[in-house]
C-alpha cells in the first residue's frame, strides 16, 4: 500500500554516485516539500525504478556512462504521473531539443545554482516547461514544422499525372521530333485521332501548348530518360518503324 504524501516525489537518475549523493542531500533538505523516493545509475535501472515508484519528477542525466537516455524517455513517461526534468552537462543544443521533443518538460545545466534546480523541480511538477527563450522557440518551430505539410513539387505532380500511354507518346516524340502525327500514331499502333486526344491531355497536364514545347519540356525534365521511366516490356519503340527500307 502506497502511503499518502504531500511532498514532490523525486527519482534521481545519474551514472555518477557523487552527483547522486549531492542531489539527494539537496532535495532532502527541502523535506517535507520534496523527497527522494529512489536513485538509479543506469538506463535499465531508471526504467525499473520509474515503473515501481511512479515518481512525480524524474531528474534525468542525458549521458548515462556513454549511453544516451533519450531512448528511455517514452518508458519513463509511460504512466500519467511522472514528468522528466533533464539535468545535464551536455551543451549540444540539438540534444536538449530532442529531449523536450521526446517528452521532457525542461532542461537544466549541471552548473545551475541549487535554487534554480529546486525551483525547476517545483515548476516541472506543476506542469510548466523549464526552458530558456531560445530553446522554447526552437522546439516550437520544430513542432510546427513537423505538423506543416511540405509544399508539393509542381513539376513532380505534373510528371506523376501522366499515364503510361502518355509517357510512351512523349518518348516517341523525343525519339523523332520531326515525325508527323500520322507516323507517330502508326508507330504507336493507335489512330491519329486518338493520338491527338492524348496530346491534348499531355499539353494540359504539362502546361505546354504544342509539340515543340512538349519536346523541350520532356528533354529538360528527362521524361524520355529510360532510367527515369523505363519503357514497359512489350512496348514497341518508334525507331523500329522509322528505319529507311532497304531496296532489293
Amino acid at each position: 500500500m502506497t502511503l499518502a504524501h504531500n511532498g514532490i516525489r523525486v527519482l534521481l537518475v545519474d551514472d555518477h554516485q557523487t552527483m547522486l549523493w549531492g542531489l539527494q542531500k539537496l532535495v532532502e533538505g527541502e523535506s517535507p516539500k520534496m523527497e527522494v523516493v529512489g536513485t538509479a545509475r543506469s538506463c535499465d535501472e531508471a526504467v525499473t525504478k520509474a515503473r515501481q515508484l511512479v515518481p512525480d519528477v524524474i531528474l534525468l542525466d542525458l549521458d548515462m556512462g556513454g549511453t544516451s537516455s533519450l531512448d528511455i524517455l517514452p518508458a519513463l513517461l509511460s504512466n500519467s504521473v511522472s514528468r522528466v526534468l533533464v539535468l545535464t552537462g551536455e551543451r549540444e543544443q540539438e540534444k536538449h531539443d530532442k529531449a523536450v521533443l521526446h517528452g521532457a518538460r525542461g532542461v537544466l545545466m549541471k552548473d545551475a545554482s541549487a535554487d534554480q534546480l529546486l525551483k525547476a523541480i517545483e515548476k516541472t511538477h506543476q506542469g510548466e516547461l523549464w526552458l530558456d527563450h531560445d530553446s522554447l522557440s526552437r522546439v516550437f518551430s520544430e513542432m510546427l514544422g513537423a505538423k506543416t505539410p511540405k509544399k508539393p513539387d509542381p513539376e513532380a505532380e505534373r510528371k506523376a499525372s501522366l499515364t503510361a500511354r502518355e509517357r510512351n507518346i512523349i518518348r516517341a516524340i523525343v525519339a523523332d521530333s520531326s515525325a508527323t502525327n500520322k507516323v507517330l500514331a502508326q508507330g504507336l499502333f493507335i489512330s491519329e485521332h486518338t493520338l491527338r486526344n492524348h496530346l491534348t491531355s499531355i499539353y494540359h497536364k504539362l502546361d505546354v501548348i504544342n509539340r515543340l514545347e512538349l519536346y523541350l519540356y520532356a528533354v529538360n525534365h528527362k521524361l524520355a530518360d529510360p532510367q527515369e521511366d523505363p519503357v514497359p516490356k512489350g512496348t514497341v519503340r518508334l525507331h523500329a518503324f522509322l528505319r529507311p527500307c532497304r531496296s532489293n
